[in-house]
């Protein structure tokens, strides 16, 4: 199906490129081929002379267009055969067997037994205890306490103050002064210079030729195979098996266990008791008795006073001045020639300086004493007493009988019975299912694809290089020196003084009096009352509750597995192997070759006549002796295109690059 394509495509890819290939007549020298003919047409007319026009009359144009032709190719085509074929499946068909068996089944039992166990019984007993109770009471005690009393006292410190000091300072500084200065500049512009060159290429051209190519195909062919596979027979066979079983045994055995009795020990021991007492004492306080006392005393109030002065201001100030200045051109006119230099307005902005006289308002401290009056809260100390209690405590020791639970290890003996199990061997038949091994022989079919080669002719184009020449024109620029006049700004330094004021802070030392207050401790007597504690014995009874141990006798039950041996049926399920034959179909591909017609696209050259409007400007009207249009050979008189703009550029193709070149701007295209 590649192959099959590939002929088809290959006569039209080389037709294509040998139709971007340009024929074209002399264009001259006004650049018609110099956009590569973009259009899709190449203009044929002679000489069109220094500008390239036409002269009146007709052109020939050569087209491009694609024609359609039909093409005879031979390619293989594949069929699809639906084909049968027939194979053996063995199948396994289930066949269920009942079978019977002997089961050994252990058969619960239930069973009675005599236990006997303790149980501890609670006995409640009522004692007495004796106990001691602390009973407050209250004691007046006389205190030793202090005071703390305030006491004034005067002081002098010195602190400084920075008092304000004004002072005239002058200084120097810089100002830049512009001026203007007019400087001969040097500039260089491209000039364009057209030159002829011609150039050969090479042009591949397209020829069909018929080779003989070789194929290989796959033929199917069938074969019949026979095989031997081996198939596993199942058959039953009585087998005689050994078994064991566990057979209970009940023994009776003793064992000798320890139990802890309790028993009940009284004790006596000795402690200590801090026993509380009350006192009274007489104790001595100072207290604080405050007072107000009225105080007078001056301070220092700073005022700001404004003061009015002038200082002289120096103001930046400027104004707008426009300036005629000369810009060069970067262009070129219809002719090539560069363009000349432009005067534009310029706006320079002109500084100035000017030196005012302005009013100044500043503040001066002074200072002032001022008198004032003030309250000063402050304390006598009295010295009082008064009786406080004073609890205190004496040791004193008791004695105290307490009971201690205690326990004594006993031995005993109980009666158990233990059950073991005793293994015994018993024979039985059992039905084992075994498999022979069976041979078989099946047939099948077999397709296999076998290599058959095949020769058919294909058409291959191929190319042969062929050489051609065209001339076209080259634009180079040439570098051209020129001299202008160019105002430059400049700055110069000028010195100039001015006038400032400073403030300065001179320390200036002052004193003041002040009251220092302070507390000294003083020692005072007072009576409080102290809360004391004696000890009183009471008596109390409680209940003890002790455990007595008691034999108790109970029926339990116990469950006991005694083997039993019944026969049950059971199911086995047996497969046997039943051949069965079976039809399948599958598809097969046939190549068979086909003959047929393929329309193929081919691009031809067709030659067309176009009539051409008007013709050259300048004073000829019509192509000079010499070839040209005009007297000069450019275009019209004053290097522009003229009246016949559009004819003067001729057809250069019908892309606009072609007339977009220097010299031809403004060509009616």
């Amino acid at each position: 199906m590649i192959r099959k394509v590939l002929s088809c495509l290959l006569p039209a890819v080389a037709v294509v490129a040998m139709c971007t290939s340009t024929w074209a007549k002399d264009c001259g020298s006004c650049g018609g081929c110099e956009g590569g003919c973009e259009g899709g047409a190449v203009v044929s007319g002679g000489d069109c002379g220094g500008c390239g026009a036409s002269c009146g009359g007709t052109k020939t144009v050569y087209q491009r267009q694609y024609v359609t032709e039909m093409k005879t190719v031979t390619s293989t085509e594949y069929t699809t055969e639906t084909r049968e074929r027939t194979y053996t499946v063995n199948k396994r068909v289930p066949r269920t067997e009942t079978k019977t068996r002997t089961v050994t089944v252990q058969v619960p039992e239930t069973r009675t037994k005599t236990v006997n166990y303790t149980v501890n019984k609670n006995v409640t007993e009522t004692k007495t205890a004796e106990y001691t109770v602390q009973v407050p009471y209250t004691e007046s005690v006389e205190q030793t306490y202090t005071v703390m009393v305030p006491v004034s006292e005067e002081k002098t410190s010195t602190y400084t103050v920075m008092v304000p000091k004004q002072e005239e300072k002058t200084s120097t500084y810089t100002v830049q002064v512009p001026y203007t200065e007019e400087v001969e500049q040097t500039y260089t512009v491209s000039v364009p210079v057209q030159e002829e060159k011609t150039s050969t290429y090479t042009v591949q051209v397209p020829y069909t030729e018929e080779v003989e190519q070789t194929y290989t195909v796959c033929v199917p062919v069938q074969e019949e195979k026979t095989s031997t596979y081996t198939v596993q027979v199942p058959y039953t066979e009585s087998v005689e098996q050994t078994y064991t079983v566990s057979v209970p045994v009940q023994e009776e055995k003793t064992a000798t266990y320890t139990v802890m009795v309790p028993y009940t020990e009284e004790k006596v021991s000795t402690y200590s008791v801090s026993v509380p007492y009350t006192e009274q004492v007489e104790q001595t306080y100072t207290v604080n008795v405050p007072y107000t006392e009225e105080m007078t005393g001056t301070r220092t109030v700073q005022k700001r006073v404004p003061v009015q002065s002038t200082k002289t201001v120096q103001v930046r100030g400027g104004h707008w001045q426009t300036e005629m200045v000369e810009v060069p051109s970067s262009g070129t006119d219809a002719c090539g020639c560069p363009c000349p230099p432009k005067m534009c307005c310029k706006r320079v902005w002109v500084p100035t300086c000017e030196t005012k006289e302005v009013p100044v308002t500043t503040y001066q401290c002074t200072t002032e004493e001022v008198p004032y009056s003030y309250t000063v809260n402050k304390c006598r100390q009295e010295q009082r007493s008064r009786m406080v209690n004073v609890t205190k405590h004496r040791t004193e020791e008791r004695t105290r009988t307490y009971t201690v639970q205690k326990c004594r290890p006993e031995e005993r003996t109980r009666t158990y019975t233990v059950t073991k199990y005793v293994p015994e061997t018993k024979t039985r038949t059992v039905n084992v299912t075994k498999c022979r091994s069976e041979e078989r022989t099946r047939s099948y079919t077999v397709t296999k694809m076998v290599n058959e080669t095949k020769t058919r002719k294909v058409s291959v184009t191929k190319y042969r290089p062929e050489e051609k020449t065209r001339t076209y024109t080259v634009t180079k620029m040439v570098p051209e020196t020129k001299t202008r006049k160019v105002s430059v700004t400049k700055y110069r330094s000028e010195e100039r003084t001015r006038n400032y004021t400073v403030t300065t802070c001179v320390p200036e030392e002052r004193t003041r009096t002040y009251t220092v207050t302070k507390m000294v401790p003083e020692q005072k007597t007072r009576t409080v009352n102290v809360t004391k504690y004696k000890s009183e014995t009471k008596t109390r009874e409680y209940q003890v509750t002790k455990c007595v141990p008691e034999t108790m006798t109970k029926e339990v039950s116990y469950t006991v597995m005694v083997p039993q041996q019944k026969e049950e049926s059971y199911t086995v399920t047996v497969y046997d192997c039943v051949p069965e034959t079976k039809t399948a179909s599958y598809t097969v591909r046939v190549p068979h070759t086909v003959t047929k017609e393929v329309p193929v696209q081919k691009c031809i050259t067709v030659a067309v006549e176009v009539p051409v409007e008007g013709g050259c400007g300048g004073d000829a009207g019509a192509c000079g002796d010499a070839g040209a249009c005009g007297d000069a050979g450019a275009c019209g008189d004053a290097g522009a295109c003229g009246d016949a703009g559009a004819a003067a550029c001729g057809d250069c193709g019908s892309s606009k690059k072609g007339c977009r070149r220097k010299g031809c701007r403004r060509c009616g295209c």
